[in-house]
């Protein structure tokens, strides 16, 4: 019968891998078809001569490294002050005793059930009115707000769990309550602020509604917009599409796969009290 189960898990778990793998699989065929092979050929067939000058055509006449240089600043700053005010107000919520502690953090929970298309029409005009549309700014700006309630979240749920005893040593000893959250708090932190990293990341880095609303000039955009630049009124390049989506995702693909393990022990870190 055990061994009947564990066929039956790892029968299952199978299956689950080909289903998630397979699309990057496919994608990475797709950007090495031509035109013709993608538009006659079998869905599933392989290139017949791998077209590895599509990589080279996404590269240069895609502009890859300029709206790769817009996302990664984007992503960073982004990542940058989530991480701060997320840390900051789950330390104030989960370690100071005051009647307000649960009321912050159920406005922050609310926060995340607001969707993102509810809010585009009145941040274009808030916006507008500020004059900081089509800028950076207008980017980074509902990213934080969008990527703050969960990572609070996060946060606050590993934090509750470390022993008071801990900040209590460190006031003995002298250190102020900024001392205590920078050197004591942080440190120990560390996995589910990586988790905080990587979801943030994956996150903004393929996000496209509100780049599409916000920002109008080249100079500005993000690599989801570079698909674009193969899509002109009579034709399509479909192989210098895949192979830009496919440099496009290698760098997400990278970060979560060397750093997996830490999401998992971020997710879980705050599940049992120690």
């Amino acid at each position: 019968m055990n061994a009947l189960k564990k066929t039956g898990v790892f029968s299952l778990l199978a299956v689950l891998v080909v289903t998630q793998l397979y699309p990057l699989f496919w994608l990475l065929t797709y950007s090495l078809k031509t035109n013709e092979e993608i538009l006659s050929s079998s869905f599933f067939a392989l290139p017949q001569v791998p077209q590895w000058h599509n990589y080279q055509e996404a590269y240069e006449s895609g502009s890859y490294l300029r709206y790769l240089g817009n996302s990664v600043l984007v992503t960073g700053v982004t990542m940058m002050f989530v991480i701060v005010l997320s840390s900051m107000t789950a330390y104030a919520i989960t370690r100071f005793r005051w009647r307000f502690g649960a009321v912050v953090l159920t406005l922050f929970l609310v926060g995340m059930m607001i969707p993102m298309q509810a809010t585009l029409l009145p941040l274009m005009v808030m916006f507008k009115n500020v004059h900081i549309l089509n800028t950076y700014f207008s980017l980074i700006l509902p990213y934080i707000a969008f990527q703050t309630p969960i990572a609070v979240f996060i946060l606050s749920g590993f934090m509750r769990s470390i022993p008071h005893e801990i900040e209590e040593s460190a006031y003995i000893d002298g250190a102020s309550i900024y001392r205590i959250f920078r050197s004591v708090i942080l440190p120990i932190s560390i996995p589910p602020i990586m988790t905080v990293c990587i979801l943030t990341f994956i996150n903004i880095w393929n996000e496209y509604i509100m780049a599409a609303t916000f920002i109008s000039s080249e100079k500005l955009k993000t690599l989801p917009f570079g698909v674009y630049t193969f899509v002109s009124q009579y034709s399509v390049n479909y192989g210098n599409i895949g192979a830009f989506l496919v440099m496009g995702a290698l760098p997400v693909i990278i970060i979560y796969f060397a750093l997996s393990e830490k999401i998992t022990k971020g997710m879980v870190a705050g599940a049992v009290k120690g």
